[in-house]
């Protein structure tokens, strides 16, 4: 592999990327140089620690040809990038939750619902098959306090144990989908570096596949 710039997420997922990167054999990343630098070369590659939101971005736009980046940023984004591959990793859920004492909660889907989300577009996709009057709010912070603070009747929201649906008062009413951690490479890339960019999904997903195995086990 040559030449390659891969944009990896900050926050949850970051140090698990470096981890099956350096466990792959494709390189040797200490997650706590990103501290002080956020672009690292390592021998021909340079890895660049972006905000999860932005991979996408880096790599259709070409700031990267590759990038590893959770399927949930995916589901809300428009850019343009190939899904190589599904490195098992960061496994979280969409769920939609409401308050444990609500007609929701007990099976009663009213006509109306304000939904509190970080996932706009993955929430109207999750309603458009059903015939109900939703109303999406979309926030930047902890979602679970909408339904509390009398803002939403129910959230939409990723979680990996329920523990803070739990801690909230909320129970799950339904799955909206699973995500886990994906590599994107833009189109440029698989025309102009098909070679690298294919040993390099080739590594990830025989790495992934073996700590699955190792976890079977």
């Amino acid at each position: 592999m040559k030449g390659l710039r891969v944009a990896l997420p900050g926050g949850t997922l970051f140090e698990s990327a470096c981890d099956l990167l350096n466990a792959a054999g494709v390189a040797r990343l200490d997650p706590t140089r990103f501290d002080r630098e956020l672009s690292i070369r390592d021998g021909d590659n340079v890895y660049v620690k972006v905000r999860p939101t932005d991979v996408p971005v880096y790599v259709e736009m070409g700031g990267c040809e590759c990038g590893i980046v959770g399927k949930d940023v995916l589901w809300e984004s428009s850019r343009e990038c190939y899904e190589l591959a599904d490195l098992g990793f960061g496994r979280c859920r969409l769920v939609l939750a409401a308050p444990r004492d609500s007609a929701l909660a007990r099976g009663a889907w009213p006509q109306a619902l304000r939904v509190a989300t970080k996932y706009p577009v993955s929430a109207r996709r999750f309603f458009a098959a059903r015939s109900l009057n939703v109303v999406v709010i979309r926030l930047h912070g902890s979602v679970e306090l909408a339904p509390l603070t009398g803002l939403a009747d129910c959230v939409l929201d990723i979680t990996a144990t329920g523990r803070t649906l739990a801690a909230n008062n909320l129970v799950e009413i339904a799955e909206a989908g699973t995500s886990t951690a994906r590599l994107i490479a833009n189109h440029a890339a698989l025309k102009t570096r098909n070679e690298s960019v294919g040993a390099l999904a080739v590594a990830l997903r025989r790495a992934a596949a073996e700590r699955i195995t190792a976890g079977a086990a």
